[in-house]
């Protein structure tokens, strides 16, 4: 047992509470746990209702839990029959800038785009241009065979087969980063085998979405940016909101993060160049709000359309929206997460209550913030964010080392031998290699692996690892016991495929 020092109560502070167990911090401990302030919220609606700013007061109470506790930074707004009863933005659209976020900062919409673009595709359908039912062959050069009994209404629904390319080995290390013209991006997937028969199966697929901006494209004989602006944003005003697949300037732009521990850290660079379709719009709160309002008003799209979009298909996906119940309630909602920011909206149909969530931090999930802000507006239960044990476990080990981590995991396990690590650990792990610290990462790992023997995806850090210090023949030791534990993990197969080339 070590002794009690100062640093070792301190220790204990930071472990006990990351396992869930209450125990007081010193005064100069908290402060120095405390992460940078966030930048004030914006003043609710000057002519609010005593309820309202009960509502507010409630929100900003939570939102300022999920800025300490779920790396929060961006907007949010709840509004009814589009009145906003709450807009409030909180955390830095910069943070190296300290530029705040405010209601009026521009965010990466992700992939709540994709429900302007079965909106464009919708509309052409109207116009008598297409038809879902058309096969995808129709509007491609050299289509594949594999695609002729790919339709529109398949690509839409998520229902065709064709292949994620965000989903491509190598993607994340490679490929998001290169520029693309449409022919070179259509190359890396249009000639790889449908994953099932078209309707059979949901499988999320950005290329579906890439394929319908083509065809918006090929049609309109136009860029799907001009499309876009001459179709929705200016008749319905959104004059924040556009299509951005290059570099230029955008006023009041927020930058995406990534966090380790309870710090912001730089998003991985992606090429806006393959964002055609499935991404790359950017909006406002305010900006979607009114976007909002033109569907219930029947203002883009006659209702019978609206109502097909809204129609799940399979596995609860319409188009370009998600429909289900949550909450008891009715609803149709999207998510998106790119590039270091999570967005949603849900709109839940009978109560005209819709919230909007538009965040420049990965880690904080747009959807889970958003579907607490409705439980919060329904007056329905809620539980307030805390700090994951993922972060006060990377805190410690940045603070303290991992030695006196590992030693108070150890005795806390003692009390609760069943407590679950696995994947923390892991991800603990991971960041640890995010952060170049190697040795501390390596360590986690292996203590991982003595509690959790077959823990495959240890094993693929471990070999990561390796790789980050040149040793290949120790990386693929490790990517080779890791495809034992687990002979379908494609990670450690497309590592050794990396390896052998």
């Amino acid at each position: 047992m070590l002794l009690d020092s100062p640093s070792l109560i301190y220790r204990r502070c930071v472990l006990h509470a990351a396992l869930g167990v209450s125990f007081a911090l010193p005064v100069a401990a908290q402060s120095a746990a405390t992460p940078p302030a966030a930048a004030p919220p914006a003043a609710a609606p000057p002519a609010a209702s005593a309820a309202v700013q009960v509502l507010n007061d409630k929100v900003d109470a939570y939102m300022q839990a999920a800025v300490r506790n779920a790396h929060f930074s961006g907007t949010i707004l709840i509004a009814r029959d589009g009145v906003p009863l709450v807009s409030r933005a909180y955390g830095m659209a910069n943070y190296e800038l300290r530029a705040a976020n405010s209601t009026a900062t521009v965010y990466e919409l992700a992939s709540v785009a994709k429900q302007f673009t079965a909106m464009l595709i919708m509309q052409l359908k109207e116009q008598g241009k297409l038809d879902v039912s058309d096969s995808i062959c129709k509007f491609i050069n050299d289509c594949p065979a594999a695609w002729r009994p790919v339709t529109l209404r398949h690509l839409l629904s998520h229902t065709s087969g064709v292949p994620n390319y965000t989903s491509l080995p190598d993607w994340d290390e490679q490929l998001a980063h290169r520029t693309y013209s449409r022919t070179s991006l259509l190359a890396l997937f249009r000639d790889l085998p449908l994953e099932f028969t078209p309707g059979a199966k949901y499988r999320y697929s950005n290329s579906g979405y890439f394929l319908l901006g083509i065809v918006i494209e090929r049609i309109t004989k136009r860029p799907y940016g001009d499309v876009l602006r001459t179709n929705i944003t200016e008749p319905l005003g959104m004059t924040h909101t556009r299509f951005n697949e290059g570099r230029l300037l955008v006023d009041q732009r927020a930058t995406g993060y990534y966090s380790l521990g309870t710090s912001f850290i730089s998003a991985t660079h992606e090429s806006p160049s393959a964002s055609l379709g499935s991404a790359g719009i950017q909006s406002t709160t305010t900006d979607l709000l009114r976007w909002d309002q033109a569907l219930y008003a029947n203002q883009l799209l006659t209702s019978a359309s609206l109502d097909e979009m809204f129609t799940p298909v399979l596995d609860g996906y319409g188009y370009g929206w998600q429909s289900g119940e949550s909450l008891g309630r009715t609803r149709v909602d999207h998510s998106g997460s790119h590039a270091g920011f999570s967005t949603y909206i849900v709109r839940f149909l009978r109560e005209r209550l819709t919230v909007i969530v538009l965040s420049n931090s990965d880690r904080a999930s747009g959807s889970g913030t958003g579907l607490n802000l409705a439980r919060i507006a329904f007056g329905e239960t809620y539980i307030m964010p805390t700090l994951p044990l993922r972060d006060r476990l990377f805190d410690a080990v940045i603070g303290f080392g991992v030695d006196a981590t590992v030693e108070q995991i150890r005795e806390i396990r003692r009390d609760t031998p069943t407590l679950p690590l696995d994947e923390t650990l892991l991800d603990v792990g991971y960041d640890l290699l995010e952060a170049a610290r190697l040795t501390d990462a390596i360590a986690i790992l292996e203590y991982n692996i003595s509690l959790h023997p077959k823990s495959a995806y240890s094993y693929d850090g471990l070999g990561d690892a390796a790789l980050a210090i040149g040793d290949i023949t120790l990386a693929r030791r490790h990517f080779e016991t890791s495809l034992k534990i687990d002979p379908t993990n494609r990670y450690a197969i497309d590592a050794l495929k990396r390896l052998s080339r």
